[in-house]
């Protein structure tokens, strides 16, 4: 027999057992339910995706038809416009042919009228070549007719007719040429005796009053006159003493409150300068202290020179010069031609001619070297006989300068023949420099009244239609008539003017004179 207990328990599971069952029954059913609606609702989308992929073909469909429409149309479109653009060019090239075809046929009866034309002025100078075989037969008779005439006149042969003959026009060859070489003798000694006197007047000139105040001298201010007591000094000790050691000559005379210093050697004189300024301003003059001041100042004056050498250098960028070429450029800081500073002339020089070179095409660091040392030699001329450009070229080979460099430095006053262009620039920049207004001293009106003088010169010439001068007045250019001048007529006005330019008128370096014509006559008035 069961308990109760056993028994409530057996029914308590079996209505758990009973409600499980419910429970599973009803989630099966509730999961079939879920599951058809899923389907359905599944089968509702494939539905509406179906009816959309027919709808997007349709649509794809419909726009493959009008794009195959338009394409068709465009393709109609293009092939009118190719049909229309080769009818175009077959009619243009159908009317060029038709053009071409009437100028040839244009030129078809050019050529035939020309024809005609050579065929009747072959026949004329048939009928004219006749003529003139008729007019030499009877000019050959008469030579003879005259020949035999002549023989019986004279009762001479042909033969002594032209042994005759021949000696009378060598007779008057004879005179003509002994009148032409005398003529030439003359003329040569004239220029000969001219250009000498060129070249002593120009020696004179170097030494002229004017111009050795302006180069030579120097002029140092005193306090008072009772300084120059103390400058000459007791028995004029101190003055021997001074003019010994600086080499220069110390000028004193009436000259009020100054003192001249007077030397060839532009460094020298530098030197005794700035002694002198010293001596002055210390008012301690005697042997001893002379001696001490001017070493001094030649060492100033020596630092000045190296600075100045290595700044040119620096200026125009020419590298490798050797130390003893850098000092001879500083010294030319002290060294004047014609009132311009000969150092600020080469650098000048150097740049333009550097300049051109590069313009030109050229090895602009040999022609800017070739500038910066043209004129090295003038630093020594004072101490060495001889042109400075001689002079310039034998310090440059000394101090083992290139080959191209010596040619430039020795041509640059045209003293060699021109073997390269770099030569050429630095002659021409050396012109440049040296003729330009204010270079050497010139004010531009007395720049602007030289160039008018050389073409009122030029004007007074017969013959002459215009002249210019050109080249900042070291060329003159002139048009001749030609129905005045013949081609000897041209070189004689180039002489003139040449003569007449170094009479009447002062100017530096040379002035280039041409003449033209048909042709052209070049002479230089140096």
């Amino acid at each position: 027999m069961m308990s109760p207990v056993m028994a409530g328990l057996l029914g308590l599971g079996q209505d758990i057992v009973l409600m499980l069952v419910l429970a599973l029954t009803l989630a099966l059913v509730i999961l079939i339910l879920v599951e058809s609606r899923i389907t359905r609702r599944n089968w509702l989308r494939a539905e509406q995706a179906n009816a959309e992929a027919q709808q997007l073909l349709e649509n794809a469909r419909k726009e493959i038809e009008s794009q195959k429409k338009e394409a068709l149309l465009e393709a109609k479109d293009e092939a009118l416009r190719l049909r229309n653009e080769i009818e175009r060019e077959h009619r243009d090239r159908k009317a060029e042919l038709q053009r071409t075809e009437r100028r040839l046929l244009q030129k078809e009866e050019t050529l035939d009228r020309r024809l005609d034309g050579l065929e009747k002025k072959e026949k004329a100078l048939a009928g004219r070549e006749t003529e003139l075989i008729r007019h030499q037969e009877e000019l050959a008779s008469l030579q003879e007719r005259q020949r035999q005439e002549l023989q019986r006149v004279s009762e001479l042969s042909v033969e002594d007719a032209r042994i005759l003959l021949l000696r009378q026009v060598e007779e008057e060859v004879r005179d003509q040429a002994a009148q032409l070489a005398r003529r030439i003798e003359d003329q040569a000694r004239a220029e000969a005796e001219r250009r000498a006197r060129d070249i002593v007047t120009l020696a004179i000139q170097r030494c002229a009053v004017d111009q050795v105040v302006e180069s030579t001298v120097s002029v140092v201010p005193l306090p008072s006159d009772e300084m120059k007591g103390r400058v000459i000094g007791r028995e004029g000790r101190n003055i021997r003493t001074f003019e010994t050691l600086t080499g220069v000559d110390l000028i004193i005379d009436d000259t009020p409150e100054a003192v001249v210093v007077s030397g060839f050697d532009p460094v020298r004189r530098e030197v005794a300068r700035l002694s002198l300024e010293t001596l002055i301003a210390d008012g301690r003059i005697h042997p001893a202290r002379i001696e001490e001041v001017v070493q001094r100042a030649q060492a100033e004056v020596e630092e000045k020179i190296q600075e100045a050498g290595e700044r040119a250098a620096f200026e125009t960028g020419v590298t490798g010069l050797h130390p003893e070429l850098v000092r001879l450029l500083g010294k030319l800081r002290f060294r004047s031609s014609y009132g311009q500073n000969v150092l600020e002339h080469s650098i000048e020089v150097a740049h333009l001619a550097g300049m051109m070179a590069e313009e030109l095409g050229l090895n602009a660091a040999i022609a800017k070297r070739g500038g910066l040392l043209h004129d090295i030699g003038k630093a020594v001329d004072f101490e060495v006989e001889g042109p400075h450009a001689a002079i310039g070229a034998d310090l440059a080979r000394h101090y083992r300068e290139p080959t191209e460099i010596l040619h430039a430095i020795g041509a640059h006053h045209e003293d060699e023949q021109f073997q390269s262009m770099e030569a050429v620039l630095v002659h021409t920049a050396d012109a440049i420099s040296a003729a330009r207004p204010g270079a050497r001293g010139e004010t531009l009106e007395h720049y602007l009244k030289r160039l008018q003088k050389l073409e009122e010169i030029a004007d007074s010439c017969a013959g002459v239609d215009k002249s210019y001068a050109i080249q900042a007045g070291r060329e003159i250019r002139i048009m001749v008539r030609p129905d005045e001048i013949d081609d000897l007529g041209a070189v004689r006005v180039a002489k003139d003017l040449v003569s007449k330019i170094e009479e009447e008128l002062e100017y530096p370096g040379q002035i280039k004179v041409t003449v033209i014509r048909e042709t052209r006559a070049v002479e230089y008035a140096k």
